[in-house]
């Protein structure tokens, strides 16, 4: 046998195809459960993918190990992606006020002055590829799995 056989044979596993979404990890959980052995550990992964040309999506993975759950996430957000009808500024063309849970999000369009807004909003506003948007997170939540999707409510009013 040759070094030029050796050489010529695959080894590892192939490179997974670059997808066509960039992706977010918004928030991660390491969840506990109690069991008669002990206690059980998952993770729970919010994850929110865009392409920055208007489409977003919102997934939420849970399982045992933090890859498997990464991808489920990925997989539930590719699913749940919404196509936004943006202005000729990527900018939202109305004010919008939406409740999910006890969050509550505010989305208002502003000329120049860029992405306004803090917490997970800012990224999701920031995969999608919405420019001059303000926002404001009105509730006294700090649930980022609420809030998060409050703003995906909000988005799906400028489908």
């Amino acid at each position: 046998m040759t070094n030029k056989n050796i050489r010529s044979r695959g080894r590892g596993r192939p490179q997974a195809a670059p997808s066509e979404y960039e992706q977010k990890i918004l928030d991660v959980r390491r969840v506990t459960r109690v069991v008669a052995g002990g206690k059980r550990f998952n993770f729970s992964v919010l994850l929110a993918i865009g392409d920055k040309k208007g489409q977003i999506g919102l997934g939420l993975g849970k399982a045992a190990d933090m890859q498997l759950a990464i991808s489920k996430a990925f997989r539930h957000a590719k699913k749940n992606l919404i196509k936004l009808s943006l202005n000729k500024n990527n900018s939202i063309p109305f004010d919008t006020l939406t409740k999910f849970g006890s969050a509550k999000v505010f989305l208002r369009p502003n000329r120049g002055r860029g992405i306004v807004a803090g917490s997970v909003v800012r990224d999701i506003l920031n995969l999608s590829g919405i420019h001059d948007v303000t926002s404001k997170i009105i509730s006294g939540t700090k649930n980022k799995l609420n809030i998060s999707r409050a703003t995906m409510k909000a988005l799906s009013n400028f489908i």
